[in-house]
């Protein structure tokens, strides 16, 4: 921009250079300005001396106001006829020396690290979640342990149970590792900070076949899109009932869901691919197949076309909070 109004201004002048690139002119002119030296600000000529710091920082540290508050300081001190300098001069004292905190120690919060996760293949990254569903009457829920595969979409889990346990989501996670034959260190597996997620017994499964565990911020709704988006679809589809009217009812509706999802679905998110293609290698295959008749779509009719049409391919990464590195 500066190269840009450099070039410009001796052509068209300043105002119609700034008008034309949208820069201000204060900007122009402030950035011309010779910048002018900083000088140090001068000590005021009421500030307290270094003797007197010292005797303020020394008198509040001592034993008898150590457990004390500066006003009460000040206070007491304003008692006995002396006075050493306002609450606040005290209070800038403190802080100066690193003093300035709550005498107890207080319960906070851990910083949390935020997930980037990155998949440019199936079974780089996985996400599980549970969900409960409405069961025969007010106030019966079933629990929908679900994991996905977030780079292909796929479906590699489910279990439907009566309750949200540790016990059922290892074992569920065990099979769903076993069937799609992980290898230590292949696979990262990304949940919220629910109970069964965070678990002991989960801890040691992900320990025993090399899973590299990873969690989702407390209160960020973000941190697991995938899980949340597919919770949707699953909720929002015509074929689910308002209430399920047994275990066995549930389970079913719930199989033939996933079998459509992960088969027969074209999903946005992956070039209009099914889950199952872009998992299992098919896609190429299959888009060049699509691309072929669109070709041929165009030589038939080109009046219809703004240009030849090009078949979208699915990304080449899939994230959750894409890492600087994803992204250049």
């Amino acid at each position: 921009m500066t190269s840009a109004l450099t070039h410009l201004v001796p052509l068209i002048g300043v105002v119609a250079a700034c008008a034309v690139l949208g820069v201000s002119r204060a900007g122009f002119y402030r950035d011309r300005a010779p910048s002018q030296e900083v000088r140090p600000r001068p000590t005021p000529a009421r500030a307290l001396t270094a003797q007197e710091n010292a005797t303020v920082i020394e008198t509040l540290d001592c034993d008898r106001f150590a457990d004390k508050a500066p006003r009460e300081v000040y206070a007491e001190l304003l008692d006995e006829d002396s006075y050493l300098c306002s609450v606040r001069t005290m209070y800038r004292i403190l802080s100066k020396h690193g003093q300035v905190r709550d005498h107890r120690n207080q319960c906070r919060h851990p910083s949390y690290v935020k997930p980037e996760l990155v998949a440019r293949a199936p079974n780089q990254v996985w996400s599980w979640d549970i969900t409960k569903l409405a069961g025969p009457q007010p106030g019966v829920y079933y629990c929908l342990y679900v994991a996905m595969d977030i780079f292909s979409r796929y479906v590699v889990g489910w279990i439907l149970a009566r309750t949200e346990a540790a016990e059922i989501a290892k074992a569920f996670l065990a099979d769903a590792f076993r069937r799609h034959d992980i290898k230590p260190g292949q696979l990262v597996c990304h949940a919220d900070r629910g109970v069964p997620m965070t678990a002991h017994s989960t801890a040691l499964l992900y320990s025993k076949l090399g899973i590299t565990p990873s969690f989702s911020r407390p209160r960020v709704s973000d941190d697991n899109p995938y899980s949340e988006a597919l919770f949707k679809t699953v909720k929002y589809r015509p074929d689910i009932p308002e209430r399920f009217g047994s275990m066995e009812d549930g389970r079913a509706t719930i199989a033939a869901l996933f079998d459509w999802y992960n088969d027969r679905h074209y999903h946005t998110g992956i070039a209009l691919l099914t889950p199952a293609d872009l998992h299992f290698g098919r896609s190429a295959q299959i888009i060049e197949a699509r691309q072929r008749t669109l070709d041929i779509a165009f030589e038939k009719h080109p009046e219809r076309f703004a240009k030849p049409p090009v078949h979208p391919k699915p990304a080449a990464a899939t994230w959750i909070n894409p890492p600087t590195s994803a992204l250049s």
